[in-house]
């Protein structure tokens, strides 16, 4: 069994439960030293930036998950990529596998995404406000004019 940080879509426990039905839910943690970030396609990513932090769930995983989640991430395309990185949860630091799209590009998020996904988990995993507000600050408005860029904070 390897760990897991998510920090978008499947910080959801029914979408992970569906995808991965074996993978059990370890608990809150965070990534230090990256920001939260939505890119093309419309989906979350994390981006080295010093002093920022990411707010995710930590799982784990067997190897066909993982297998899985490599299909599900889309992999194969090079879009994604998969590293293991220091993660806190409590008061240790683990190492977890996560996900990142190789070349971010920034873009607005898919509709849904964040108000259907990404924020009821957050809410659920009881990440902290301040971080929820900031990824509140993501969701756009149908039809409004948002410039988006990668200074964006989180």
């Amino acid at each position: 069994m390897r760990l897991y940080f998510a920090f978008g879509a499947n910080m959801d426990l029914v979408g992970m439960s569906r995808r991965c039905p074996a993978a059990e839910p370890v608990g809150a943690a965070r990534l230090d030293n990256h920001r939260f970030a939505i890119v093309r396609p419309g989906f979350a990513t994390v981006i080295e930036a010093p002093g920022a932090t990411v707010h995710g769930v930590l799982w784990r995983l067997s190897s066909r998950d993982i297998n899985v989640l490599d299909a599900y991430e889309n992999i194969s395309s090079g879009l994604y990529g998969r590293a293991e990185k220091p993660v806190r949860h409590g008061m240790r630091t683990l190492r977890a596998l996560t996900y990142f799209v190789w070349e971010p590009k920034p873009a607005r998020p898919k509709p849904g995404y964040l108000e259907d996904c990404v924020l009821p988990a957050a809410r659920r995993w009881k990440l902290p406000q301040d971080y929820i507000r900031a990824l509140e600050a993501f969701v756009v408005s149908p039809g409004a004019r948002t410039p988006w860029s990668e200074t964006r904070p989180v």
